[in-house]
């Protein structure tokens, strides 16, 4: 059974089957909503039920939590009609949408960036046209119907090229595909480009927080400054890891320092140093090593990128110092559920 969508506010309303959520139905109409891991768990895609009900086939996603339910909040990646719906939600009106494709690519190198992350540079057809902004991400589409999404890590180019920096997760099915079986050569199939984590035209001091492989995005929309001639305001960078080695490309980020080509700083955090890495430099979590930076974040935008707990506590302690919400971007990374488990197991480090 169809229903019809209502966005309160906007001249703005389209159909949408009890089938598919309510995030796919914008999406195939062009309408841009705000969405990122598309699983439920980020909560960029939340907006507000203001007449009418949604239903979660799957179980209540875990990015909405009980406080959201009581005040008619709903995650349109997950929901899915049981009545006409009127909601209140803010658009993604800075860009034009971009069409999503599904395309065969080729592996064409792989790097081993360090002990758990591996780069790999993807070939895309020659013949077909594959757009992207910087910060955006992809899905590799498996052979059993799954998906697994990754960032990516360089500017638009026109060598047809992505670049992807993928950990290995011990006991994910496909990151131990990729660390243990994957040759260049390869064919694959991807689907994108997905996600509303680009450069937003913030005409203001930037603040970048990267947690982990979180660096990738981060890294494209820094290229794609770099590709237009730079940006007119400072940057600082902000990289957490635990130990030293999970910098995998703390070299780099000091090359473009080097060269002057943006006004760039850099903070790398370790939240576990080792003996080993003989750090003098900040240790703790990436967040408050930012507020002891930035106490008054008002008139900055923050761009961060890592695991949900890390996002979330950015959001609240940002937001906390002042920082504008409609500065605030941000991409929340998931693990697949076979790498939570395994993550989660006992043995799991």
């Amino acid at each position: 059974m169809t229903h019809t969508v209502r966005l309160a506010g906007e001249d703005i309303e389209f159909p949408c089957d009890e089938s598919q959520t309510v995030l796919d139905a914008a999406l195939e109409r062009g309408i841009a909503l705000p969405y990122g891991c598309r699983n439920g768990l980020c909560g960029s895609c939340k907006a507000t039920v203001l007449a009418g009900e949604v239903d979660y086939p799957d179980g209540v996603p875990g990015g909405l939590s009980e406080e959201d339910q009581k005040n008619h909040a709903a995650l349109l990646c997950r929901a899915h009609l049981k009545s006409d719906l009127e909601l209140e939600v803010q658009l993604v009106n800075d860009a034009p949408p971009i069409e999503i494709k599904t395309l065969p690519v080729k592996v064409k190198k792989i790097d081993h960036l360090s002990h758990d992350v591996v780069r790999l540079m993807l070939q895309l057809p020659s013949a077909e046209s594959f757009d992207y902004r910087a910060g955006q991400w992809i899905y590799f589409l498996l052979k059993d119907g799954r998906k697994r999404a990754f960032s990516i890590a360089n500017a638009p180019n026109d060598r047809h090229e992505l670049e992807l920096q993928i950990r290995h997760v011990e006991g994910g099915l496909f990151t131990d595909f990729v660390f243990n079986h994957l040759q260049e050569g390869a064919m694959l199939r991807i689907e994108g480009p997905h996600g509303n984590f680009y450069f937003h035209n913030d005409d203001r001091p930037l603040v970048l927080v990267a947690g982990g492989t979180g660096f990738a995005p981060l890294k494209g929309i820094l290229e794609e400054f770099m590709v237009e001639g730079g940006y007119p305001h400072p940057i600082h960078l902000f990289w957490g890891a635990r130990h030293q080695k999970d910098l995998y490309q703390d070299a780099l980020v000091r090359q473009w320092i080097d060269e002057g080509l943006l006004q760039l700083a850099y903070m790398p955090v370790l939240s576990e140093p080792s003996e080993e890495d003989d750090w003098n430099g900040e240790t703790g979590f990436v967040h408050e090593a930012v507020l002891r930076q930035y106490p008054d974040l008002s008139g900055h935008a923050v761009y961060m990128a890592g695991p949900p707990a890390m996002i979330e506590s950015c959001r609240d302690g940002f937001i906390a110092a002042g920082l504008d919400e409609a500065h605030l971007h941000y991409d929340s990374f998931e693990y697949s559920d076979d790498a939570r488990k395994a993550m989660e197991s006992p043995d799991a480090d």
